[in-house]
C-alpha cells in the first residue's frame, strides 16, 4: 500500500507544473561613493549579459526612467535633458505607448534610447515563455511604428522581478537586462516630498558608473533634475548612454575609445 502511494505521488509530481521562484532586484545602498553590494544577484545577471553598473570605474552615470503611465512630467524631464544635453533611456509599457505616443516620438527624436518594460507590466516569473516573448514583441513593434528606432536591445523587468529562467529567455529574445544601482521610493504620486528629497536621495547614493533609476510619474524627480545634473557635473561626472555602458562591459578597455 505504501509503495503504491509513493509511486502515485511521484507520478503526480511529474505532471504538476513546478513553481518558479521570483527574485526581487535589491542591494545594499551605496555609501561614500562605493558601488552597492548586490550579493548573489550580480553573478546571476552577468551570466546572461545583463548589467546594473558601469564596471569601468569611470565617473560616468546613466539616467534611466521607467514610464508605466504618464502623469504630466515627462515633457518637463525631456526639456531639462535637452537643455543640459544629457542622454537617457526610457523604459516604456504598452499603456504608455497608447496614451502618450507623442512623447514616445519625442524621446526618440531627441536622441534618447527607448527600452522595453513589457506591454502589460506582468511579473515575468509568473508567465510562460511565449507570453513573455509576446509582451516584449508588442512593445518593440509599436515603438518601431511610431519612431525611427529600429531595434530594441534593453529590457527592464516589470516590478524588478526575475529569475534564471526569465534572464535566459530575455537573452534568447535578443535583450539585455538593465537593472540599476541607484534608486529610491519615488513612484507614489500622492506622497511626493519636494525636489530636495529626490535630489538628496540620488546624490547620497551616487558612485562612479551608477545606473540611476527614476520614475517619470514623480514631480519631485522632474523638479530636481536640472539641479541634479548641474551638481553631478560639478563633481566631475559625465553622462553616458546604455550603449556606451555595453561597450565598456564587453569590450577590452584599450578599445573603448577607438
Amino acid at each position: 500500500m505504501l509503495k503504491r502511494t509513493l509511486i502515485g505521488f511521484v507520478l503526480l509530481m511529474l505532471f504538476i507544473p513546478q513553481a518558479t521562484f521570483a527574485e526581487g532586484w535589491g542591494y545594499k545602498k551605496s555609501q561614500e561613493g562605493e558601488v552597492p553590494d548586490v550579493g548573489r544577484y550580480g553573478p546571476m545577471v552577468e551570466e546572461y549579459d545583463g548589467f546594473y553598473v558601469d564596471p569601468s570605474g569611470d565617473k560616468t552615470v546613466y539616467f534611466t526612467f521607467d514610464n508605466g503611465y504618464e502623469q504630466g512630467y515627462t515633457g518637463q524631464v525631456l526639456d531639462v535633458l535637452r537643455e543640459k544635453d544629457v542622454p537617457a533611456a526610457f523604459f516604456i509599457t504598452g499603456h504608455y505607448i497608447e496614451s502618450a505616443p507623442e512623447l514616445v516620438k519625442r524621446m526618440a527624436k531627441e536622441g534618447h534610447l527607448i527600452g522595453n518594460h513589457s506591454w502589460s507590466h506582468p511579473d515575468f516569473t509568473k508567465v510562460s515563455k511565449d507570453k513573455m516573448e509576446e509582451e516584449l514583441k508588442r512593445v518593440n513593434e509599436a515603438v518601431r511604428e511610431l519612431t525611427d528606432q529600429e531595434t530594441m536591445s534593453f529590457v527592464r523587468p516589470p516590478r524588478g522581478t526575475f529569475n534564471d529562467q526569465t534572464l535566459k529567455w530575455a537573452e534568447e529574445f535578443g535583450y539585455t537586462h538593465a537593472f540599476w544601482s541607484v534608486a529610491f521610493k519615488d513612484w507614489e504620486t500622492d506622497n511626493q516630498k519636494g525636489w530636495e528629497y529626490a535630489y538628496n536621495s540620488v546624490l547620497n547614493q551616487i558612485h562612479p558608473g551608477a545606473v540611476i533609476l527614476l520614475h517619470s510619474v514623480s514631480q519631485d524627480n522632474a523638479d530636481a533634475l536640472s539641479e541634479l545634473i548641474d551638481e553631478l557635473r560639478k563633481r566631475g561626472y559625465k553622462f553616458g548612454t546604455l550603449n556606451d555602458l555595453m561597450i565598456k562591459q564587453y569590450i577590452p578597455a584599450p578599445l573603448w575609445n577607438l
